[in-house]
Formats: C-alpha cells, structure tokens, sequence
C-alpha cells in the first residue's frame, strides 16, 4: 500500500520522469535513434501467442512507438496487476493501439509459456490488436531482459522473482523511459500516446488553468481506482477480477479486510472462499497489495456507494424498459399530412377541419400529448396563410418532440424533412420533398433527415422560421384568403 506520503513522492517522482524526458526531446531526434537503433536492440527472433515468427527490432521495434515489459503467466503477485494496468492504458489509447502504438510482453519462462499458454493469457486481460505476448529461447529472453534495463536480481525476499518495469520509448525518436509497470494507467497512456510522439497528437487547451475547478480529494475512490480498478468493475460485469457490487453484503467484513490485505495468507491457509477466488480467476490472481487496513475500510465504503448508484441506476432503466408504450401517433398523422399536403399546394381548403381531427386524436391519446393538442387548436382559427404555416411549425414540433421522447411510431410511410432556408421541420409522406412553407414556390427546397430531431417547444422557439415565413408572405398578403 502506498501511503500518503507515497503519493508526494510519486508526484515528485514523476516530475523527475518529465524532467529527464524534456531533456531527452532536446536533442536531436537523429542522433537519439541512432544511438538507440539497429545498433543496439538485439534483432533476436522470437514467436507471437498466434504463433508466428518475428524479428525483435526488424518486426517489433523499428519506426514504432512500443511498451516492453516481460511477464510469466504463472506468476501470483505483480504480473497480473501489471498486465491489467496495461489493459487499462490499451483502453485508454483506444484506436491508436496497432497503429501507431505496440504493446508487448515477453515471458521469462519459456519453457512453460508456450503460444497457447499465453494466447490463454491475453484473452484473460482482453489483449486487443497491437498487444502481443512473445516467447521465444532462454537465452535470446534473457539478453534482451538486460540489453532493455528491465532485468531485476532475483530477490528472496520478493515472491515474484522480479521487479515490474515497464520501458516505453519511439524507436524513430530515440525517446526511451523506464517506468514502474504499475503506475497510473492515465499517466501512462499519456507518457506513451503523448510525450513520445513530441506532443503531436495532444489536444490543443480548450481552457485556462486558471479555471481547472476545484479537486474534492475522496479517499475511498482514489484507493479503489489506484488498488483495484484495473481488475474489477462495481456494477459493471466481471472483469479479469469478480464484480464487486453488493460485495460487502455477500462476504463477512473481517473476512474482506483480511482479504484485501494478505490474499496469499489466505490462501495459504486453505480458505476455501479464497481458493475458489483463485481457481475460477486463475490466471489473475489477487496479489497481495500491501494496503493499510485503514484504507480497506476507505475502499469498502466507495464499494458500498457505488453499489448503492448502480442499483438506482438499474432500477430507474428497468423501470424506464418496461413503461407503457407510447400510443402509435398515426391517428394524428393522418389529418396532419392533409394540412401539410395542403400548405404545399397553398391552399386552404379543410384545414381547419383537418386540425380539429388532430386536436381529438391528441386528447384521446392523454395528457402527454397536451403540446399535440394546444397546436391544432391554433390552427383552428381564421387565419391567413402565412400564420397557418407559423402554427403548423409548432404542431409539427410537438409532434416530433412526443415521438422522440416517448419512442412513439408516427406511422407508415412517414418521413422527417427539414427546410435550412426557414430552419423548420415537418412531417410527410412520400419521396419526394413537398415544403409547406414555401409552398409551389420553392416546393422541393429540404432534405429529409434520418433521425427525429430534438426540437425546442419553448415560447420562443420558431422566432427565426416565423421571421422568414412573415416576410414571404407578405408579398401574397393581398392574395391570402381566411382559413374555412
């Protein structure tokens, strides 16, 4: 476990790291790779978890921005953690891993780590494209382990038998760093998606830092992301580890604690809960993490909060899933498309008529659909032809808002289509685009448009459409005769 105190000196530590890279991007990117080239990785073959036959510089290194480390599948402590750290900052990369940026680890147990061992292996840690799990001979391993710096001494005092160093570099930069293997996957991800590639694919700032809003430091969640979130979800599925949602109603507290400090103890010790863990998880096995009994209880209380949210969460969705369904709006639709047919053609005649029909059908269809009805009844007056079509906006408004919020079928054959010139919507049928607005004038000026649209039905929504349609109306003012 690493103390509070510990997270000062990896933030000096890591300011150290930044130093010494910006000392690395001073010089000349030729004079780097050549020096950390052709040269000087050894070119050793070696043999993917698929199987095939790569050359270590030729394949792997040369022009790549790449993580190293070296791993064995039969190891119970840092190897797993380490893994499912990389697991997390392949996440984070996202579509850049196999394209620019390689990931690859290398056992140094050849013998047993055979490419279907380890193609086991990285299906555990959901090793996607750009993650390769490489064997090959002893002795081309172990050069390679300590031509890259990553060789460790064995240690009888430390039960993996080495230390989990992860180098990350750009063979075409000659920018290379060796880095704790179980450090921070977000500093990671941007140490290898970021520095190394001289910043050329940061995101340019959107905002001072003057106004980076206050950081509420909660215990709890900074262990459970630090210790735990590499391998386990709260609500969100197994992962390589169990999901820990409702974990503290279904495990003893004492037997948690002790858990989460010294799993191999209790392991060791026969604890049939603890075996069965590690059977059904196996290959990621719960490494003992050195946390502070007073910091599980900070973990456990974030378990049980975040249990708490996903189980609302689930409620309110399920809940949301299984509401009665939105009546089918083709009742409405009907006498809609006639008004709509008719403002097209400009014409008048039975609109009126047609918008009483739409005002009865939104009422029968309840006090959801009171927009529905309140914008029929404003076309249910002796109005010219220009405001018809102002009010005929907003009905169709409140039509597409009631369907996309309650998933409500407008029926065969109808279409959403959208005029950019009076930034307006509508309903239709049909192939061919019949603008109400413009009318003959300009009867095919729109698009139709796929998805419903989210539309704004507040009072002064329309402003700008009811601007232009006052204006073109204006000229046929003369000509407009009142709604029958």
């Amino acid at each position: 476990m690493q103390s509070r105190g510990g997270v000062l000196r990896g933030l000096v530590l890591a300011m150290c790291v930044g130093a010494a890279l910006m000392a690395v991007n001073a010089a000349p990117a030729e004079a780097q790779s050549a020096q950390w080239g052709a040269n000087y990785f050894p070119n050793v073959p070696l043999t993917t978890q698929d199987g095939r036959k790569v050359r270590f510089y030729d394949d792997l290194i040369k022009g790549k921005i790449v993580a190293v480390n070296f791993i064995y599948t039969s190891c119970k402590y840092a190897c797993p953690l380490e893994t499912a750290r990389l697991a997390q900052v392949q996440r984070l990369l996202g579509d850049r891993m196999g394209r620019d940026v390689f990931f690859y680890s290398i056992t140094i147990d050849p013998d047993y780590d055979t490419p279907a061992v380890l193609k086991e292996y990285a299906a555990k840690f959901d090793a996607g494209p750009g993650w390769l799990f490489l064997t090959g001979k002893q002795d081309d391993i172990d050069l390679l382990n300590r031509k890259l710096g990553l060789y460790s001494e064995p240690n009888p005092s430390n039960p993996d038998g080495h230390t989990p160093h992860l180098l990350v570099g750009n063979e075409v930069t000659g920018q290379w760093i060796r880095n704790s293997g179980v450090d921070d996957p977000r500093f990671l991800a941007t140490t290898i998606g970021t520095w190394l590639n001289s910043w050329r694919t940061a995101s340019a700032p959107t905002r001072s830092y003057a106004d980076a809003p206050k950081i509420e430091f909660a215990a709890g969640e900074y262990f459970f992301t630090k210790h735990c979130a590499a391998c386990h979800t709260i609500g969100d599925g197994d992962r390589i580890g169990p999901d820990l949602a409702g974990v503290t109603a279904r495990r003893d507290g004492t037997w948690l604690t002790r858990f989460i400090s010294e799993p191999d103890a209790m392991r060791a010790s026969g604890d049939p809960t603890a075996k069965a863990l590690s059977a059904k998880y196996k290959p990621a096995i719960m490494p003992r993490l050195g946390v502070e009994e007073v910091d599980v209880a900070q973990i456990l209380g974030y378990i049980d909060t975040q249990t708490a949210a996903t189980r609302k969460a689930a409620a309110d969705k399920s809940r949301s899933a299984t509401a009665a369904p939105a009546a089918d709006l083709t009742a409405v639709m009907d006498p809609y498309v006639r008004i709509q047919q008719a403002l097209n053609l400009g014409k008048l005649d039975g609109i009126r008529e047609r918008a009483r029909e739409v005002a009865a059908q939104a009422k029968a269809l309840g006090p959801d659909a009171e927009a529905i009805r309140l914008a029929a009844t404003a076309i249910d007056r002796p109005l010219a032809i220009a405001a018809v079509r102002t009010a005929f906006g907003t009905l169709g408004d409140a039509l597409i808002a009631y369907a996309k919020e309650r998933h409500a079928p407008l029926g065969a054959g109808v279409k959403v289509a959208y005029c950019p010139m009076v930034r307006k919507y509508w309903l239709q049928r049909g192939e061919t685009i019949q603008n109400p607005y413009y009318g003959q004038t300009m009867s095919d000026c729109g698009r139709f448009v796929t998805d419903l649209p989210t539309v704004s039905q507040s009072p002064g929504s329309g402003t700008a459409a009811r601007s232009q349609q006052e204006q073109q109306g204006r000229s046929q003012a003369l000509a407009d005769k009142p709604a029958r």
